[in-house]
């Protein structure tokens, strides 16, 4: 399916055969890189100091997170060169073709809430640019912008990185340097003080970000040639991603640390004034609609194939015709800018709280979902089971749903958010850790439950047809 000579991705939920696979690990840390520098890790990085940690330990702390959250992530998007899937259809392995409905809803609602927060920013640059007051102007041709992208698919994704990282890198690298240069060192950093709590929020903001990335990760990744070694794929995704957020990240901790700071009151304007006003606010005004759109398209197209995989599971379809993939885009995008018509105040607020109740859902996914593919079935799944419920991995797996469960609810005790703050969290002055207990726990009880109880093939199977296809080739 193509239009004016430009190419629609053909692929969606089923595997990817080995002929139509392309790109170097290189793509990964691009991508990753380009998607990462935008103005919400911005705004995620000045949180950190908002809510209490000076600049120093925010960084540090970030830092951490961003390391062992990315590390995380970089684990999902290695399976990806090896199964050719996307992301959540391999996690039917883990929950039953049914099961995994239940995680894969609340991934659709990751993905809307951002979607919707990087909309609202993106909107503000571009009214910036265009020189107009109405916010659904500037929201409203960004989803526009993210559709166009994300209906042509993997290949436009990619091109869309690099470009993002060559801009990104560029205006990021002058902000900086105005931030130092109208800034001492001395007034960011001032006298630095440890606090507890503070210090562990920037880790869980860290951690939260990297992690929310976990579900649709290898859905960049799964085109790459086979042989694709699991190092390579590691290590260019987790560079990428870390290094582009915790630039963005630590230039929002300094922004934040700023003398009467109004960057609480107007986020993308107050990054405009930075960079000098006229032109130069222009470019990066540019700069940050280009890096939203990365990621927003990910967003995108990642939430379709969420929700791919949620309606297939019922319809038993282990295809999909491209027109269906984009029309899937299309709902899914028209919610997000809703979302984004309707909830633009407090935004800072809700990003917030957003990303930590996400941490609470998505750990225990992840825990599940690595250890069952590393360390109990060893990489090796049967595909064609996870298209069919009466297959190996059946409707729904106990194992998987009821440890999810249990990891959900452990870390409960331990949440610290505006909404709620559970008892543990309040005897240690409310940091919030409910994250390290979520993935520690329901590793615990995942593993030697689902060693005793899967059944993994003796070496991953796929569809007969691409089985023949790989065999003649070879």
């Amino acid at each position: 399916m193509a239009v004016g000579g430009a190419q629609f991705e053909k692929r969606s939920i089923e595997v990817v055969p080995g002929h139509e696979r392309h790109g170097s690990p290189i793509n990964q840390f691009t991508l990753w890189f380009g998607a990462n520098m935008q103005i919400t890790a911005v705004v995620d990085g000045a949180l950190a100091v908002v809510f209490g940690a000076d600049a120093m330990w925010a960084i540090i702390g970030l830092l951490i997170g961003n390391v062992l959250g990315g590390a995380v992530m970089a684990l999902h998007s290695a399976q990806g060169p090896h199964l050719g899937l996307p992301q959540m259809i391999s996690s039917r392995a883990q929950f039953g073709v049914l099961g995994a409905a239940l995680p894969l809803v609340l991934v659709v609602v990751m993905y809307l809430g951002f979607a919707a927060t990087g909309t609202v920013l993106s909107g503000q640059a571009i009214n910036k640019i265009l020189h107009v007051d109405a916010k659904p102007v500037g929201i409203i041709i960004f989803g526009v912008l993210t559709f166009v992208v994300a209906a042509f698919g993997y290949r436009w994704i990619h091109k869309l990185g690099r470009l993002a990282t060559v801009l990104g890198f560029i205006g990021f690298a002058y902000l900086t340097f105005r931030v130092f240069h109208e800034h001492s060192a001395h007034t960011l950093f001032g006298s630095p003080h440890f606090d507890g709590a503070p210090f562990l929020l920037a880790i869980a903001l860290g951690a939260g970000w990297q992690l929310t990335f976990g579900p649709y990760v290898a859905d960049y990744s799964r085109y790459l040639p086979r042989n694709t070694t699991i190092a390579s794929t590691f290590w260019a995704t987790l560079g990428g991603s870390v290094i582009g957020s915790m630039w963005s990240m630590t230039l929002g901790a300094l922004i934040a640390s700023i003398p009467k700071s109004t960057f609480l009151d107007n986020q993308v304007g107050f990054v405009g004034d930075l960079a000098g006003g006229g032109a130069v606010a222009f470019v990066i005004y540019i700069v940050i609609v280009v890096g939203k759109l990365t990621v927003n398209t990910l967003n995108a197209y990642g939430g379709s194939m969420t929700l791919l995989t949620t309606t297939t599971a019922f319809t038993r379809n282990a295809t999909v015709r491209p027109r269906t993939r984009i029309a899937f885009v299309f709902g899914f995008l028209a919610c997000s800018i809703v979302v984004a018509l309707a909830g633009s105040a407090n935004f800072l607020d809700n990003f917030k709280n957003f990303v930590l109740l996400l941490l609470t859902v998505f750990i225990p996914w992840s825990a599940i979902n690595l250890v069952d593919y590393y360390l109990v079935s060893k990489e090796r799944v049967d595909v064609p089971a996870l298209y069919d419920e009466t297959g190996r991995y059946g409707r729904f797996n106990v194992c998987g749903l009821t440890t999810y469960v249990i990891g959900v609810v452990v870390q409960i005790p331990f949440l610290s958010q505006s909404l709620y703050t559970g008892p543990i969290a309040k005897a240690i002055d409310g940091a919030d850790v409910s994250w390290i207990v979520g993935l520690v726990i329901t590793a615990a009880v995942y593993y030697p439950w689902a060693r005793a109880t899967s059944r993994p093939p003796e070496q991953s199977i796929l569809p007969p047809d691409l089985q023949q296809l790989e065999e003649e080739l070879v």
